[in-house]
């Protein structure tokens, strides 16, 4: 990837303490610029802005429709219940951005007296601007929930419902270039003129790492990996066999281990370059979830096979939902719905790019995923 004269590369006061730790020690790892990027305390994107919504910089499920949280927080019920309807459990959410999934749930929940009774609200998010939306947007629902910087924070005394939407194409991932001198870790240096640029770092990858049918691809082949996602997964996994529950992974991604480049930025729901303004885009790339499957699988649970977001949301009565709510609108306002059920489900939006991975221990059964 060469830097194009239209993107300036590196600007900003995160740029410009990007381009001086490289000075000193050297390129940067994907992973590390990602993280630096992403959550440093005084510049990092989730830090310092809030990137959601037609003001932000993108718009997640929750936020193009109140369907998409309603069908979750029914399915979270129906889980909950294939669990045993554990009382107490805590239902958990990942990187809650503006917390309108969970308000969208906690909405549907409410028509299920008992499982809201049973349930403790818990929300893993670093950034305290995102927090204090999050508690308005929750309102009452706020005062009896509890925040964690960490997964690991989590309490242990009970089964753990954990919902993770667009929480993992978040996380930083390392980058591997073939070259003539084997696959070595993907970084950024400078070039001459002291602009940011991605060169070959001295890390490199093992051999036995190497996805099969590799072995011989093309110099300049890029191969992704994810070992924040992967190991917060195995985490998850171990936390939830020992005291119960699920997850359910919702992200955009890729069902099979295969070579390329997805990191990507976006500024104002555009694309924009990934080096050009550090901390002032969001930075993503895809989820592998053949990977994630693994992990949680090494965590002690059963991945469910993947699906996509499309079928799920289908699945969970979408298209029944969108017309119940429509039915005596405007022709304006069923137009709308239609739209919304459009950009949630349809192959060419949201509904094949964004896949669904539900995973719980070898005999719970699941709805939606084992037959029921």
């Amino acid at each position: 990837m060469s830097r194009s004269s239209a993107f300036p590369s590196g600007t900003g006061p995160l740029g410009a303490r990007i381009r001086a730790l490289i000075e000193t020690g050297g390129p940067l790892s994907v992973f590390d610029f990602m993280g630096l990027c992403l959550t440093d305390p005084e510049h990092g994107y989730y830090m310092r802005a809030e990137p959601f919504g037609a003001d932000g910089d993108f718009i997640t499920a929750p936020e193009v429709s109140q369907f998409f949280g309603e069908l979750v927080g029914a399915w979270a019920v129906a889980a909950h219940a294939a669990l045993g309807s554990p009382r107490p459990f805590h239902l958990v959410e990942l990187g809650p951005g503006r917390g309108t999934l969970m308000a969208d749930m906690l909405r549907v929940a409410a028509l299920r007296p008992a499982f809201r009774e049973a349930a403790s609200l818990h929300l893993v998010e670093t950034s305290r601007r995102l927090r204090e939306i999050q508690r308005a947007t929750l309102g009452d629902a706020s005062a009896t929930a509890r925040w964690h910087d960490r997964i690991a924070d989590l309490p242990e005394d009970a089964p753990l419902v954990v919902v993770a939407n667009e929480f993992f194409d978040a996380l930083p991932i390392r980058q591997y270039v073939r070259t003539a001198q084997g696959w070595r870790e993907r970084a950024v240096g400078l070039d001459e003129q002291g602009a940011l640029r991605f060169v070959a770092g001295t890390g490199s990858l093992d051999a036995a790492e190497l996805p099969a049918g590799l072995a011989g691809a093309a110099e300049g082949t890029i191969l992704e990996t994810q070992p924040l996602a992967n190991a917060l997964m195995e985490e998850l996994g171990a936390r939830i066999a020992r005291q119960g529950g699920l997850l359910l992974a919702i992200d955009y991604g890729y069902a099979r281990t295969a070579p390329g480049d997805t990191l990507q930025a976006l500024r104002a729901h555009r694309p924009v370059e990934v080096l050009a303004e550090p901390g002032r885009a969001d930075l993503t790339a895809h989820v592998n979830f053949e990977a994630l499957a693994r992990a949680a699988r090494a965590g002690g649970l059963r991945p469910r096979a993947l699906t996509t977001q499309g079928d799920f949301l289908l699945g969970l009565g979408l298209l029944e939902r969108a017309g119940q709510v429509g039915a005596g609108r405007s022709p304006q306002e069923q137009e709308r719905i239609r739209g919304e059920v459009e950009r949630l489900a349809a192959p060419q939006e949201m509904g094949e790019l964004f896949k669904v991975l539900a995973v719980a221990g070898p005999d719970v059964v699941l709805p939606l995923f084992d037959g029921v």
